[in-house]
């Protein structure tokens, strides 16, 4: 029987998956991130070969069976050096005799389309967007934060509304629901303590994360400075999908959007209504979708491409997937 191993690694948590050419999924395991930006590199490799055994354990599955594919999808792997290193670290363990390595959004369009022509925009975490075309030719952004130019994700909205609160609670900005949010969710007395917290170690940036769901809700209760912030966060989406089509050359063409990642799955009516009527405005011939199917089914569904599954395996795939 032709077996294929599929991964997909995201900042707070890693699906694996051992399935058959036949469509069906035989071994399945569950743990923490695999981003060697966050946990290290020699953290990262670890953890995937432990969650690989673990599934190779629920398939009843010998160490000694290697997979005629390998597809490992990770948070990270952002630029060509670190799908290098990342393939290069991974390749070693043996687990196959093909390994195709990239980032995790190229999961998450192949769980969300099939169509040739595509766009995927990622905002949970961070941010992140790709694309192909029907051509073979890809559009994709460097995503590593601040510094290659990217705006928003659930980290960076929690540290806006954080600057906003503390200005607008010592007056030097408008004044704000954001600090009695920030206070409620923390149990605090005021949002500059969160500040002093985050100053001194005993809370954490990446906790920030945990406030974006209070951006909009506050925004949706008719405060302007969040709303202000959801707006920024939709024209950045927006932005990012326009400009992928740009450089594929699809903005008059049909092609399908898929939208995903933490903050867009809750589907907000301030954030997705908006997104998708912004996008439509200047692709008019788009469709978007926002991905029901987790990532690793996109990750499973690449390595049937790979091994040339047919049709029929790919529906058995979804229906056994669909609900991880």
């Amino acid at each position: 029987m032709t077996l294929y191993l599929a991964i997909d690694g995201g900042n707070s948590k890693t699906d694996v998956v051992v399935g058959s050419i036949t469509g069906d999924v035989l071994g399945y395991a569950n743990g923490p991130g695999t981003n060697h930006q966050n946990v290290g590199l020699a953290d990262t490799i670890s953890r995937l070969d432990t969650l690989v055994a673990q599934a190779r354990e629920t398939a009843g599955l010998p160490a000694t069976v290697r997979f005629a594919r390998a597809e490992v999808f990770l948070a990270g792997a952002d630029l060509p050096e670190d799908v290098d290193m990342l393939s290069k670290s991974v390749g070693p363990l043996g687990w196959s005799e093909s390994l195709h390595l990239d980032n995790d959004t190229w999961a998450l369009l192949r769980a969300g389309t099939d169509a040739p022509d595509a766009i995927a925009v990622v905002c949970g975490a961070g941010t992140n967007c790709l694309g192909r075309s029907a051509d073979g030719r890809t559009a994709r952004f460097p995503a590593l934060g601040m510094e290659s130019g990217d705006w928003g994700g659930g980290g960076h909205l929690g540290v806006l509304a954080l600057w906003h609160a503390v200005r607008g609670e010592d007056g030097r900005g408008p004044a704000t629901a954001l600090a009695g949010a920030i206070t409620s969710h923390y149990g605090l007395s005021s949002a500059s303590e969160l500040g002093r917290r985050l100053h001194h170690g005993t809370v954490q940036w990446a906790d920030l994360a945990s406030l974006a769901p209070a951006v909009f809700a506050t925004a949706a209760a008719g405060d302007a400075v969040a709303a202000s912030i959801v707006g920024r966060q939709v024209e950045e989406i927006i932005t990012l999908a326009t400009v992928a089509a740009r450089r594929l050359d699809l903005l008059d063409e049909p092609f399908t959007v898929v939208l995903g990642g933490g903050v867009l799955r809750a589907r907000h009516p301030l954030l997705v209504p908006p997104v998708i009527n912004g996008i439509r405005e200047l692709a008019a011939k788009a469709s978007v979708t926002v991905a029901d199917a987790p990532p690793i089914l996109g990750a499973a569904l690449h390595a049937l491409d790979a091994l040339g599954a047919g049709a029929a395996a790919h529906d058995v795939l979804r229906e056994q997937l669909r609900t991880r």
